[in-house]
């Protein structure tokens, strides 16, 4: 059954052939408008900022089914420069941006590569070689890609997904990890995670908020995948005995109660698979945007009415009480009027940039756009 379900995924995950870009058919809030940065990223995940300096400088961009990872130069021209850095490596998804050097998650190993900034060489086109940071990291491939960030703290944080659709994890999965820059120093962040591939940091407090997928199998509506938020080191947030906070699981539900676990800031939702997430922390978007939450819901794949396809905020009180998410960006799922659904797009991932405008990534359209606001 396992075989067949990783099966079914990846089918869902599409080929690396990237769809035509349709950007009159995304809807966004009055005021707001949406432009193509480049389609030239096949599968492009999850991006990190490098080195910007007067409104240009360069976004880095993993993949997962193309195994490479990207360099995107934005500047003044209208469409961006994308390089090839890195190549032949393993769902390299994750990407983290520290200090002139670019961290990338392979799945079984974290790589460092030096000197990434440095375009002056004659080989800054060519692919390179990383160095690996600390220790291997498991080596299933079933939700084994990664989203990598630095905390406040300096440290790198890294999940590692529950190796089955639900089971019983060891110590070493279904957590949410941070090490050193140079990979000593491991420990566990959160338990009880079953597959986060986005988290950030509140502007408010510094907490820890991650975004978790739900199991599948349970049919269309159940269980909502999760928002959840960190408060203490080691915290418990169900998996695989409850779900959504106040859903035992029908195999392992039995064993603990939904009590003993911490349960999600927000529920988001079943199966929109709700992926890369980051706080708003410009000041280009209206005051209502600011500090909240947005997620890039990468779309259902197991759902006999499709969920997801979107870009959603959920906004935060100083508190730390999340609302309800809200569509920001729709249209990449298209109902036509025979009532079929079609997608030309998945969002992958969200990025600030210094101006206060946002990235957002579309793996399946192999593309990075970018939201600005312009007033009413």
């Amino acid at each position: 059954m396992r075989a067949i379900l990783s099966a079914l995924l990846f089918a869902a995950l599409g080929s690396n052939a990237a769809a035509a870009v349709k950007l009159d058919q995304l809807r966004l809030p009055p005021g707001f408008r949406i432009e193509l940065v480049t389609d030239a990223v096949p599968n492009a995940r999850q991006m990190a900022l490098g080195r910007w300096e007067g409104g240009k400088g360069t976004v880095y961009v993993g993949s997962m089914r193309a195994g490479k990872v990207y360099a995107v130069e934005i500047g003044a021209a209208s469409r961006a420069t994308v390089r090839t850095i890195a190549s032949d490596l393993e769902m390299p998804s994750g990407v983290a941006w520290r200090d002139g050097k670019l961290y990338v998650a392979a799945v079984s190993k974290v790589l460092r590569y030096d000197g990434i900034d440095d375009t002056s060489s004659a080989d800054a086109a060519r692919p390179r070689a990383g160095v690996q940071v600390g220790a291997a990291f498991p080596s299933e491939t079933h939700h084994g890609w990664k989203f990598i960030a630095f905390g406040p703290d300096g440290k790198l944080y890294v999940p590692v997904g529950a190796p089955c659709n639900v089971c019983v994890p060891d110590d070493r999965h279904g957590v949410i990890q941070r090490m050193n820059p140079d990979g000593s120093g491991l420990e566990t962040v959160a338990r009880g995670v079953r597959n986060s591939v986005g988290f950030d940091w509140s502007p408010v407090d510094q907490a820890l908020w991650f975004t978790d997928n739900g199991r599948d199998m349970l049919g269309d509506d159940l269980p909502a995948d999760e928002l959840d938020r960190v408060t203490r080191i080691g915290q418990h947030f169900g998996f695989p005995f409850c779900h959504q906070g106040d859903t035992p699981d029908p195999e392992f539900g039995k064993q603990r109660a939904c009590s003993e676990f911490s349960p999600p800031a927000v529920k988001l939702g079943a199966h929109v698979a709700a992926i890369g997430m980051r706080f708003y922390s410009g000041t280009q978007f209206p005051a209502a945007y600011r500090g909240n939450a947005f997620i890039a819901e990468h779309g259902s794949w197991n759902r006999s009415a499709k969920s997801g396809y979107q870009v959603v905020r959920v906004s935060v009180d100083a508190e730390g009480r999340a609302a309800a998410p809200e569509p920001f960006v729709q249209g990449w799922l298209q109902t036509g009027n025979d009532g079929r659904e079609s997608v030309w797009g998945r969002p992958a991932d969200v990025l600030n940039l210094p101006d206060g405008s946002m990235l957002i990534s579309d793996d399946l359209a192999g593309a990075v756009y970018r939201v600005r606001y312009g007033g009413p």
